[in-house]
């Protein structure tokens, strides 16, 4: 009988056993892990557990290139993957196409079921004949042995080299280095690293199906993937994680003040309502309706924001404690083989940091409600009635900006537009203090910014100032409790400081200068007898009054020098006339 086991697998007498360390137990049967694999979301579950998950949906076939068979040749094959639901994080997640036997092995979930059996109290049984009293364990078949398999095991000569460990040893080691093995050739060790395939290999696979490959040590390039895993959790996700649970600790913070501030606008409510009788009290108890209402509509927004944020921490949590064990408990051989999942799922959840709309979330602690207790409720049974519960709430999308100055301005001259708060009934919310926002960016010059002052009038409109430096086309960004208003970004025009004229606005050179043959003008016009300026009615005059230094024939105009270079002759030069 063959003493041989598959590798990197425990036994069912293991599998069966009851355990207090949550890292090696299956979170689906609740027993110790038997093939443990790794779901893209890095969770980890028995091979059997995921092979009877329910598919979620299954995606279109796509035709694929399959890797070169051993007669050298190399096909094509049709892919049809298969997605299913984590039953830890419900994420969807997609499978191998070859099936859960494709996903890759967790190596360190297998040395914690091995741990946890060392350090059971009942004695181990022998893997091979069944009877108690196991003293030693193979590293290279991973079974447990007793004295005479033991010595068993070490006749045979193709297990003579194995090696194999004291229990005891193990036990006070207090860490189990257990070697991966390849499972191609059973007893081989994934000592090797194919760059080209981007996996570890044994000796006999290097020799064989990756002949033409480049295969190097593993511990030679261990550290440059460890790097990539490692720059990830620590410059990444480990300071979006921290973002995340400052965020999620304001909005159960938020979720206490609102319900602080309910009860306190409730006891106000109360203590006015006190003074008055019958429509007073059906007043009162209309006014408290409405702040329970408000109160549960608050509160729902809260609960599905602090949803949200739980579910973001979790998934970065989890990516980030397991690539951190995988980097300080894995081997070289463990940490390449779950390289790959690993890299994918902390990718995944770094891209997701680029748009962190929940950990920039301000909740809504209800200060927006209060009780004003002055102001007239109308009447209730003939009795007029006072006290009202404000409960107003900015609305983005409602808000309006008044102003020419958030469409153009001039370079180096103060601008100025009003931005309006409303509610989502569009109507004004007649109240300051809502946190404003406006920047100002350069379209081409990411580097050039306009710094924008907002002046909160304390009547729901803000008045915005800013002064550009240069001219271009900018964005402005107007936001209102870190939203949108509507039509933001805008587009603004800067355009360039107004060059002023220096000569003289005239009919022409010649009448100005009392006829000096040698007054030039910036229009083209000329005069015969030697005059180098215009005249009435001669070749190149405007024919109406006109500036004598460009030419220009509005009065109220931009100076420009460069089209008069470009109407004069070559060597010429304006000369400004003096009247």
């Amino acid at each position: 009988m063959s003493e041989e086991k598959q590798p990197n697998s425990v036994s069912t007498k293991e599998h069966d056993k009851v355990s207090e360390n949550p890292r090696a137990v299956c979170k689906v049967c609740k027993s110790l892990y038997r093939e443990p694999r790794i779901l893209p979301c890095l969770h980890t579950f028995c091979l059997d557990c995921i092979s009877q998950l329910e598919p979620f949906s299954r995606g279109a076939s796509r035709c694929r290139r399959d890797a070169p068979s051993d007669e050298g040749e190399a096909g094509r094959a049709e892919e049809v993957h298969t997605t299913v639901l984590c039953p830890d994080c419900d994420s969807e997640v997609d499978l191998p196409p070859s099936g859960p036997a494709g996903l890759s092995t967790d190596h360190l979930a297998l040395d914690e079921v091995f741990l946890e059996t060392l350090v059971s109290d009942g004695p181990l049984g022998c893997d091979l004949c069944g009877e108690t009293g196991a003293e030693s364990r193979c590293e290279v078949c991973c079974v447990n042995l007793c004295e005479f398999c033991y010595q068993a095991h070490r006749r045979q000569r193709r297990t003579a080299s194995h090696s194999i460990q004291r229990l005891e040893d193990l036990k006070s080691g207090g860490r189990l280095c257990r070697p991966v093995l390849c499972s191609l050739h059973p007893g081989h060790e994934l000592r090797l690293f194919c760059q080209p395939c981007d996996l570890p290999v044994c000796l006999e696979c290097a020799a064989t199906l990756h002949s033409d490959h480049s295969c190097c040590p593993t511990h030679e390039v261990v550290e440059r993937h460890g790097d990539r895993i490692r720059a990830l959790v620590t410059v990444t996700l480990r300071p979006h994680l921290e973002l995340l649970e400052q965020t999620l600790q304001k909005v159960e913070l938020s979720q206490e003040a609102l319900q602080d501030r309910v009860e306190a606008t409730a006891n106000e409510v109360r203590a006015f309502a006190r003074g008055y009788a019958g429509a007073v009290e059906a007043h009162c108890l209309s006014l408290l309706r409405r702040l329970e209402e408000l109160r549960l509509q608050r509160r729902n927004q809260l609960h599905l924001q602090r949803a949200q944020l739980q579910q973001a921490v979790c998934d970065v949590r989890s990516g980030v404690d397991f690539a951190e064990r995988l980097l300080s408990c894995g081997s070289d051989a463990e940490i390449l083989s779950a390289k790959c999942v690993t890299l994918r799922r902390l990718s995944g959840l770094a891209e997701r940091k680029r748009h962190p709309h929940l950990a920039a979330l301000i909740p809504d602690d209800g200060s927006g409600i209060r009780f004003d207790a002055r102001e007239a409720a109308g009447e209730v049974g003939g009795f007029p009635l006072v006290g009202v519960v404000h409960f107003k709430a900015v609305d983005p999308s409602k808000c309006i900006i008044e102003g020419e100055g958030l469409q153009q301005a001039s370079e180096g001259q103060r601008g100025h537009f009003t931005l309006v708060c409303c509610d989502s009934a569009g109507e004004l919310m007649a109240r300051g203090g809502d946190h404003v926002v406006v920047s100002i960016l350069h379209r081409d010059k990411k580097s050039c910014t306009v710094e924008a002052t907002v002046e909160d009038n304390n009547d729901g409109s803000y008045k915005v100032s800013y002064t550009p430096e240069e001219a271009g086309m900018y964005s402005v960004w107007v936001c209102v409790k870190a939203e949108h208003v509507k039509g933001s970004p805008f587009v603004l025009t800067v355009q360039r400081k107004l060059r002023h004229h220096t000569g003289t606005f005239h009919c022409c050179s010649f009448c100005s200068s009392g006829g000096a043959k040698e007054a030039r003008c910036g229009c083209p016009g000329t005069m015969p007898g030697g005059f180098q300026g215009c005249g009435h009615s001669h070749k190149g005059h405007p024919g109406k009054p006109h500036w004598s230094c460009c030419g220009s024939t509005a009065e109220e105009s931009e100076c420009l020098p460069a089209s008069v270079l470009k109407a004069v002759s070559a060597g010429s030069h304006v000369r400004t006339v003096e009247l």
